[in-house]
């Protein structure tokens, strides 16, 4: 379809989050419904790393609301995904299958690679191709996705399990963490990191560095600064040394005062130590300055992606 209103439904590891586009051949896609409800299914995961049954109950909520919300703005096709949190859980096939049997429609599992080539699509899309070698982050609930090239397919794209929701539930129970749990944190991001830092290094440094995710939207609200950008959203800018010199004072404050400080909102003041360890580690680790923030991501990019297909 290339004209008509178009829903993008993203059935996160932190959000089930619908968009609806009106979309026109030739023309941008201009977005007319955004509706979110926060599951954090992170936190219903057993030590046997299966979804629990209110994890799936809050699951089935969360989407029968996105459901009556597409109904209501007339949609005329909907795109479902799913991504890590539920990709990556011991019972994801049954979840799955109930989702199926829920939705009435296919459900796109996404691997950790397409989500980095999709929001790389977006981003690319976004800031064209005078934007020269992109290198592209976003920080998840389940997973880093990191991808970088010169056109709209990148040349490497991969996936971590460094999700900011992951990494709070295994590594961070106390709040705020313990220095220990911090530096455990740092250690196991790292170790992760380490294999792709040698790969980056086999290919051309970037001409531009974007982050795209709600987590890195979040920390350059709280760290970075606003710029000058063409339409009515802020763009926004974060140097590498602002985000470190904001990670050890956001570890030590709690959770619910922590909504307190600019850009943080209240379904991410849990999660938002690790995710702000991980970009901070990532930033350092590639030898990134200055990192902007993308206003597309991985919905803008499955949009697109279905668009071209079209």
């Amino acid at each position: 379809m290339t004209n008509g209103r178009l829903g993008v439904l993203d059935i996160g590891s932190n959000t089930v989050h619908l968009l609806v586009f009106d979309t026109t051949r030739g023309r941008m896609p201009v977005p007319s419904v955004s509706d979110r409800s926060v599951v954090r299914l992170m936190r219903y995961v057993d030590d046997g790393g299966a979804i629990t049954e209110a994890g799936i109950g809050a699951l089935s909520t969360a989407v029968s609301a996105a459901m009556a919300r597409a109904r209501k703005a007339k949609v005329d096709e909907l795109l479902v995904m799913v991504t890590s949190a539920i990709r990556d859980a011991a019972n994801g096939e049954a979840v799955l299958a109930r989702l199926r049997e829920q939705i009435g429609l296919d459900v796109q599992v996404l691997s950790g690679p397409d989500e980095a080539r999709l929001t790389f699509l977006a981003v690319r899309r976004w800031y064209g191709w005078a934007a020269g070698r992109l290198l592209v982050l976003d920080i998840g609930g389940g997973s880093l996705e990191i991808a970088t090239g010169v056109d709209e397919e990148p040349e490497l794209a991969v996936s971590l399990p460094l999700g900011a929701g992951r990494l709070t539930h295994d590594l961070l129970p106390d709040d705020p963490p313990t220095p220990g749990q911090l530096a455990r944190l740092v250690e196991v991001v790292d170790e992760q990191l380490h294999p792709l830092v040698g790969r980056m290094a086999q290919l051309p440094a970037p001409d531009h560095v974007v982050a795209s995710s709600k987590t890195f939207r979040s920390l350059a609200r709280l760290a970075g600064m606003r710029t000058p950008g063409v339409g009515p959203e802020p763009r926004w800018r974060m140097s590498a040394e602002q985000l470190a010199d904001w990670v050890p004072r956001l570890a030590r404050i709690p959770a619910e005062q922590r909504v307190e400080l600019p850009g943080i909102t209240p379904e991410r003041t849990y999660q938002i130590v690790a995710g702000a360890v991980v970009a901070e580690r990532v930033l350092a680790r590639l030898g990134v300055e200055t990192v902007e923030i993308s206003p597309w991501a991985l919905r803008e990019g499955a949009l697109l992606r279905h668009l071209d297909r079209s």
